[in-house]
C-alpha cells in the first residue's frame, strides 16, 4: 500500500515538472512573438514614415514639373512670338526686295544647305560671279536644314542672300530598316523651302540649287530663255541645267537643248502651277526618284541642255560619293556666253521637238551586231543603234561609257526610249528603245 502511494507521487511529480516545463516553453515562445510583433510594428511604422517621406518629395518633384511645364509654354510662347516676328522681318524683306525690281523676277534661287560652310561658300562664290547685274531678276535665297552655326554666318555675311533656316519640329522615322535618316530629312527641307518660297513669297517660279555646284556663265540667261518656254508648254514639267551624260567626251555644241522623260535635277527651274500640283503628295524621302515616276511625270517631259549649266563638285554628301569618279567628276561645265535672248526655242514645243527629233534619227546611219561600236566610230555623221531591253542597253552603255542606270524604265535622258551622246567628233549616237520608232512615228 505505501509502495503505491509512493508511486502516484512520483507520477504527481513528474507531471508538475511536465506541466511547468510547458509553460516555461509556451511564456519563452510567446515572448519571442511579442518581440517579432513589436519588430513588425515598428518595421512597419518605418515603412509608413518612409512612404509619407516619398509621398512629400513626389508631392514636390511634380510640383517642380507643374513648374517646369510651365516655363516650357512660356518658352514655346516666346518662340512663336520670335519666329512670327523673323518671318514677319523675312517676308518684308522679301516684298521689300521684289519692291525695288521694275518688273516681276524671273525666278527666285534658293541654294539647299545644311552642314557644309566650304561647299556653301564656293557655290555662293559661283552664283555671285555672274548675279550682280541680273540681282532684281533673280533674287537669291539660301535655305539651311539644321543649325550648323558656320553655314548659317556664312549664309548670312552675304548681303545678296536672303536666308532661311528649317529645323524639325519632330524626330524623323525610316520607313524601313537601314535607311539613310539623310534622305527623309533632305525631302523633309525642300518640302518646306519650296512652300515658302512659292506659297508665302509668291514666287511664280523657283530655281533650285545645291550647296555643293558651280554655274555657268549663261546660267541666268539660259533659265530666262527657258522661263518663257515653261509658261507657254504645259506638257514641260521643269527646265534643268544638268544632262546626266554631260561629261567632256559625249558634248560638243552649247546652244543645243533636248526634252526628256528622265528628270535630270541638280540645278531646275520649277513653276507654281506644278508645284500646286506635287506639294499635297510630296514623298517622305527619295523626292528626286519619285519625281522621276510615271505617275508623278505623267507624260511630260523635262528640257535639258547638251552642256551642263551646272558643275556638282560635291564628292563628299549625303549620297556618300555615289557615281562622283565615274560620271561627276569629268562633267563639262560651259564655258560660252550664249545670247539665249535671239534663240529661237520654239523647236522645244511638244509636237515640234517630236518630229524634229525624229527626223535626226531618222537620217541617222543604222548600226547592227556586237562590234557597233566599232563601226560608228569608223563612220562619218549621226548613228543610230538599237537595244533590246534594259540589260541590252547598259551592255551598249557600258562599251561607251555614259550612264548605264534606269528609273522605273525609263534610261537617264532618254527621250522616248532613245538616248543620244556625242562620240569622237560632232556626231551624234542614238540609242533606240524597242518601241522608241512606233513613239516618234517613224515607223
Amino acid at each position: 500500500m505505501a509502495r503505491n502511494v509512493c508511486d502516484f507521487r512520483i507520477l504527481l511529480l513528474v507531471a508538475a515538472a511536465a506541466f511547468i516545463f510547458i509553460q516555461l516553453r509556451l511564456f519563452h515562445t510567446q515572448s519571442k512573438y511579442a518581440e517579432q510583433l513589436a519588430s513588425a510594428v515598428e518595421s512597419e511604422s518605418h515603412c509608413t514614415s518612409q512612404m509619407r517621406l516619398l509621398i512629400d518629395q513626389i508631392s514636390i518633384q511634380q510640383g517642380k514639373i507643374v513648374a517646369l511645364d510651365e516655363e516650357k509654354k512660356l518658352r514655346d510662347d516666346e518662340c512663336q512670338h520670335l519666329k512670327a516676328l523673323v518671318d514677319d522681318l523675312e517676308k518684308k524683306g522679301v516684298k521689300s526686295l521684289v519692291g525695288k525690281n521694275e518688273h516681276v523676277p524671273v525666278a527666285a534661287v534658293v541654294v539647299m544647305a545644311c552642314n557644309r560652310p566650304d561647299y556653301l561658300e564656293r557655290t555662293i562664290q559661283s552664283i555671285l560671279k555672274y548675279h550682280k547685274s541680273v540681282a532684281s531678276k533673280f533674287p537669291l535665297f539660301v535655305s539651311q536644314d539644321g543649325t550648323h552655326e558656320t553655314v548659317k554666318s556664312k549664309a548670312l555675311s552675304y548681303d545678296q542672300v536672303t536666308y532661311m533656316q528649317h529645323i524639325e519640329s519632330s524626330p524623323i522615322r525610316t520607313e524601313r530598316p537601314g535607311e539613310l535618316i539623310a534622305y527623309y530629312k533632305i525631302a523633309n527641307h525642300y518640302k518646306w523651302a519650296l512652300h515658302r518660297l512659292f506659297d508665302e513669297y509668291n514666287f511664280s517660279r523657283v530655281i533650285i540649287l545645291e550647296d555643293d555646284m558651280e554655274i555657268a556663265p549663261d546660267f541666268f540667261d539660259y533659265f530666262g530663255a527657258a522661263s518663257l518656254l515653261l509658261e507657254k508648254d504645259n506638257t514641260i514639267m521643269a527646265v534643268s541645267s544638268w544632262n546626266d551624260n554631260g561629261q567632256k567626251q559625249f558634248v560638243q555644241d552649247p546652244e543645243v537643248l533636248y526634252r526628256s522623260d528622265f528628270f535630270p535635277g541638280l540645278g531646275w527651274m520649277l513653276t507654281k502651277s506644278v508645284w500646286d500640283e506635287l506639294s499635297p503628295k510630296w514623298p517622305k524621302a527619295y523626292w528626286d526618284d519619285w519625281m522621276r515616276l510615271k505617275d508623278v511625270r505623267k507624260d511630260r517631259q523635262f528640257i535639258r541642255p547638251e552642256i551642263c549649266r551646272t558643275y556638282n563638285f560635291g564628292e563628299h554628301g549625303s549620297s556618300l560619293g555615289q557615281f562622283f569618279r565615274q560620271y561627276l567628276e569629268s562633267i563639262k561645265l560651259n564655258d560660252v556666253l550664249v545670247d539665249w535672248k535671239s534663240k529661237d526655242l520654239s523647236y522645244l514645243q511638244e509636237e515640234k521637238f517630236l518630229k524634229y527629233f525624229a527626223s535626226l534619227i531618222s537620217n541617222a546611219k543604222p548600226v547592227h551586231g556586237a562590234d557597233a561600236v566599232f563601226k560608228a566610230y569608223n563612220i562619218d555623221g549621226d548613228v543610230r543603234m538599237h537595244y533590246q531591253d534594259q540589260m541590252d542597253f547598259e551592255r551598249i552603255a557600258r562599251q561607251f561609257g555614259i550612264f548605264e542606270e534606269w528609273k522605273d524604265g525609263i534610261p537617264r535622258t532618254s527621250y522616248k526610249g532613245v538616248v543620244v551622246f556625242r562620240w569622237q567628233t560632232s556626231r551624234r549616237i542614238f540609242l533606240v528603245g524597242p518601241d522608241s520608232l512606233k513613239q516618234l512615228g517613224i515607223l
